[in-house]
């Protein structure tokens, strides 16, 4: 992971990286979200149906890979789905490794080709609305290549969320990364470290390719989402992590997180285990 961090203290103050770590079944360890067999651990929301209704089997496990595929669709409707890791965290370095296979399923939208995401500081799955299109959230968006155009991943999508860039609140929808793009089924790795609420990193080729602080809840781009979840202008401290299901059928054969959340009132420990997790090939 190159310049994947030195902690946070070359970026703020050791006050705004403290955090109250968040209780987790293994602090300080890697834990595989996905264990390569089931789904027993997380829960699924599909807009317009019931929590973890899988409808269509639009989530499933096979040949050791979460797949998210839409063979059972006549049409996708805006069915857009979400699974969600049954833990929330707070702290953390997270990571997928993800391949697009496939053509979109009919009634797809242009702009979901080759486009699915993951779910940072999420609400949970059981406070979504039925009808709700996606979850109060970070996007880290993951594109692949059109065969045309340049088509950065780890970009950023803010579905009813803000975040800070340069000092300044940044209310557009999407923000470009500057990874490069990855065409065809390749598999590609993409990382995110995220501190709480005060700083978050997106990595691809082992690259940062995108940073942002005071992670907040406001802005659209969400739809029928209950006004008492949605409150506009409280710090995202932690929350759920969650895998998309955009129109594109797409693999995922990794998703795991080192708990950093034992380290965050420590910087210099933080920093540390940061430098190591550069190092170590084998997570």
């Amino acid at each position: 992971m190159k310049k994947l961090l030195y902690g946070c203290l070359m970026l703020l103050s050791v006050s705004a990286c403290a955090q109250k770590p968040a209780k987790t079944a293994q602090s300080g360890k890697w834990i595989q979200l996905f264990n390569g067999k089931d789904l027993k651990d997380w829960d699924i929301k599909i807009a317009g149906h019931e929590l973890n209704d899988n409808f269509g089997n639009t989530f499933r496990v096979e040949d050791g890979l979460l797949k998210v595929r839409y063979d059972q669709y006549s049409n996708f409707n805006e069915q857009y789905g979400h699974i969600f890791y049954k833990h929330p965290f707070s702290a953390y370095l997270l990571v997928v490794e993800y391949r697009f296979v496939g053509e979109q399923v009919p009634g797809g939208p242009g702009w979901a080709i080759r486009n699915n995401g993951a779910m940072l500081h999420s609400q949970s799955a059981a406070s979504m609305g039925k009808d709700q299109d996606f979850p109060i959230s970070l996007e880290m968006q993951l594109l692949g290549g059109n065969g045309k155009d340049p088509r950065t991943t780890a970009n950023l999508c803010t579905p009813g969320t803000n975040v800070v860039m340069n000092g300044k609140l940044i209310t557009d929808h999407c923000i470009t990364s500057t990874s490069k793009t990855y065409a065809g089924e390749q598999w590609v790795r993409a990382e995110a470290l995220v501190l709480g609420d005060s700083i978050i990193k997106h990595i691809a080729g082992g690259d940062t390719v995108l940073t942002y602080t005071k992670p907040q809840i406001g802005g659209g781009n969400v739809s029928n989402a209950d006004p008492a979840v949605k409150k506009d202008g409280q710090l995202l401290k932690e929350g759920y992590i969650a895998l998309q299901g955009e129109s594109a059928p797409t693999d995922f054969r990794k998703v795991a997180v080192f708990d950093l959340s034992p380290y965050v009132n420590d910087p210099v420990k933080l920093n540390k285990i940061l430098q190591e997790l550069q190092h170590r090939k084998k997570d």
